[in-house]
């Protein structure tokens, strides 16, 4: 027994030498098993919840608070929130808040109104998302009355409504562009400074991210209108919208197949009908900014009314009855002519009483002199050193001797007859000049289309450092007259 108890006790004395030893040793056995506690519950997790789990019920009380640009964004998420989002008890309440009666004969409270509202026959007799449709048809209704009572006034000099801005402005238009790769993928352009003219609308495209111009196929020009506009807040990016095709164009050997307008140290200009410039970086052959001029004839139309994929097309023109005689030609026509390069306007005019007789017909097109050389009385100084402005994120500059020329033709009725907006450039002129009243270089500038041509001399004048307009002529295609009249010239 006695031994027994000795070697008991030597082993206690052998175990506290060796904690003694090794005084950590305790501790971090117990921090151990202090851990192991904490890290290792004895309740298994509970699975991530997600909102798409919750039960419908509760998602359509959720959806209630939503407005209804947040609303139709839920229901691009999957099918089960576009099935949800379309709840009429939602969509009605949305809609009597927004379209209340003029007159009422009863007042409630709020309360007492969402539980008749959701309680009455137009509520459960009508298919799913019914009240949604009649939501945002009498939304678009609403806001295309807006636009019309705009656009009803028209200037008397131009023929156009005098408020296409603030038309615009109502309608939440913008513009944007659409690079197609030869692969199929796309790449959107939306950031873009605008300046309005007297008649027509610039808008500049510029980026740090453009694609290369050599994988590139086509650009989609298109006008964008929110789905839902709200006039107490700008036009979102993130909410519903509708595209409207304006034009396409082939990018294909751009630098070929384009009109070369000009250069300063950094870009080059090409130019692509309709109304499209694209700059290129000198050095690397790339996008530099992309500008599009849209003439404000029709252009509402064009943003707004056409498909994603379809442009919108011009309605025939119905002739008023007249003395016009193919003998007698066009007569008591006016012209409103505006050349500008972006911020500064060069020359804006109106010309009044324009006609030509049948001899001025000829080669398929009816001449309608504006400025003629033998009447010096009726030339036209150009004001500023002409030039087209562009910018960049970084970078600005100005490609001299070409602009932007806007030409608005009214017919004897003052209807709008041939308008565009297109860049242009001048040329000095290979032929020998026969102005004897002027010393100094003459020059041209012509644009042409399926509708007509317009050519401009001008003579430079190195005293007074500018540019003179001696003769301005229009020539209009006989066919565009004739399906404007419905006659045969």
């Amino acid at each position: 027994m006695g031994g027994e108890a000795d070697r008991t006790a030597v082993a206690a004395r052998n175990r506290s030498r060796s904690f003694a030893a090794r005084p950590g040793a305790c501790s971090e056995t117990v921090n151990a098993g202090i851990k192991s506690l904490y890290l290792t519950p004895s309740i298994k997790p509970k699975p991530n919840l997600c909102i798409e789990s919750l039960p419908s019920e509760m998602l359509i009380k959720i959806f209630s608070y939503l407005d209804a640009v947040s609303l139709l964004s839920v229901g691009c998420v999957n099918k089960h929130f576009y099935h949800l989002a379309n709840d009429n008890g939602i969509w009605l309440k949305i809609y009597s808040i927004c379209f209340q009666p003029k007159r009422t004969i009863w007042k409630m409270k709020s309360e007492e109104t969402e539980t008749v509202s959701l309680g009455c026959a137009a509520l459960h007799d009508r298919k799913p998302g019914y009240w949604k449709k009649e939501y945002i048809f009498k939304q678009i209704a609403a806001v295309k009355m807006r636009v019309m009572r705009l656009v009803k006034p028209v200037d008397p000099y131009t023929g156009l409504p005098c408020k296409n801005k603030e038309a615009m402005k109502a309608s939440g238009l913008s513009w944007m562009i659409v690079l197609k790769d030869k692969n199929g993928k796309e790449h959107l352009t939306e950031k873009a400074k605008l300046s309005f003219k007297d008649t027509s609308v610039t808008i500049l495209w510029y980026s740090t991210n453009w694609p290369c111009l050599d994988s590139l196929s086509t650009l989609k020009l298109f006008g964008v209108i929110p789905l839902l506009p709200d006039q107490s807040r700008g036009p979102s990016k993130n909410g519903p919208r509708r595209r409207s095709l304006i034009a396409e164009y082939h990018l294909a050997n751009v630098t070929e197949s384009s009109v070369a307008l000009g250069a300063d140290k950094l870009v080059q200009l090409f130019s692509l009908k309709p109304g499209l410039l694209v700059g290129l970086w000198k050095e690397k052959n790339e996008i530099a900014f992309v500008m599009a001029s849209l003439h404000y004839h029709q252009l509402l139309e064009r943003s707004t009314l056409g498909s994603a994929t379809v442009q919108y097309a011009l309605p025939p023109n119905k002739p008023v009855l007249d003395d016009v005689d193919p003998e007698y030609g066009l007569h008591d026509y006016s012209l409103h002519l505006d050349m500008h390069g972006g911020s500064c306007t060069y020359l804006c005019g109106t010309f009044k009483s324009l006609f030509c007789r049948k001899g001025d017909i000829a080669n398929g097109y009816l001449r309608l002199t504006v400025v003629s050389l033998k009447d010096n009385k009726k030339h036209l100084p150009l004001t500023g050193t002409l030039g087209l402005s562009w910018e960049t994120d970084v970078f600005k500059g100005n490609v001299k001797d070409c602009y932007v020329m806007d030409v608005t033709l009214l017919d004897e009725n003052g209807k709008p007859f041939w308008c565009f907006s297109a860049p242009v450039y001048i040329e000095l002129s290979s032929e020998a000049s026969s102005l004897y009243d002027y010393l100094g270089r003459t020059y041209t500038t012509d644009y042409a289309d399926s509708e007509g041509k317009v050519c401009v001399e001008l003579v430079w004048l190195e005293e007074t450092k500018e540019y003179f307009i001696v003769n301005l002529v229009l020539y209009i295609s006989t066919k565009k007259v004739n399906n404007w009249y419905g006659t045969n010239y």
